[in-house]
C-alpha cells in the first residue's frame, strides 16, 4: 500500500519494528511504517516505552496524521483503546494536565519545583552580586 491508501482516522493492524525512547516504529505493511509517539502509547503516563511495547508486538493503531510531502505517518495506540473510567479524554479544552490528581499530589511536585526555583534564584543573585563587585573594582 502507498501512503495515499491510508486514511487519517482509520484503525489498522501493525507490527512493532523498532523502539526508541521517544516512541515506537510500527510497520503497517511491507513498505510503510509509522511512529507511535510515547505519549500515544497508553492513556496513563508511560515512563519507559519498553515496559509497554516490545519489538514484534502486533498492535492496533489509529492513523493520526499523514505528511504527504515526507510520507511520515503519525500513529496512536491510545486512541484505539477506551479511556479509563473517571478520566476525561480530551485535554485540549484547557484542563490542567493530570486533572484527576488530588490537590495534595498536585502541590507536592510544585512545592519541590518552587523550592528549587528559590534556590536557583538565590544562587543566581549571589553570582550576579559577585560579578558586580568585580566590575566595580
Amino acid at each position: 500500500m502507498s501512503v495515499q491508501q491510508y486514511e487519517v482516522g482509520s484503525i489498522v493492524e501493525g507490527k512493532v519494528t523498532g523502539i526508541k525512547p521517544f516512541g515506537a516504529f510500527v510497520a503497517l505493511d511491507e513498505n510503510k511504517q509509522g511512529l507511535v509517539h510515547i505519549s500515544e502509547v497508553a492513556h496513563g503516563y508511560v515512563k519507559d516505552i519498553n515496559d509497554a511495547l516490545t519489538v514484534g508486538d502486533q498492535v492496533k493503531v489509529k492513523i493520526k496524521s499523514i505528511d504527504a510531502d515526507s510520507g511520515k505517518i503519525s500513529l496512536s495506540i491510545r486512541d484505539t483503546e477506551p479511556a479509563p473510567e473517571g478520566k476525561s479524554r480530551p485535554r485540549s479544552g484547557g484542563a490542567p494536565k493530570g486533572g484527576n490528581r488530588t490537590d495534595n499530589q498536585k502541590n507536592q511536585g510544585f512545592n519541590t519545583l518552587e523550592d528549587k526555583l528559590k534556590d536557583w534564584l538565590k544562587q543566581s543573585n549571589e553570582i550576579q552580586a559577585d560579578l558586580n563587585k568585580r566590575i566595580r573594582k
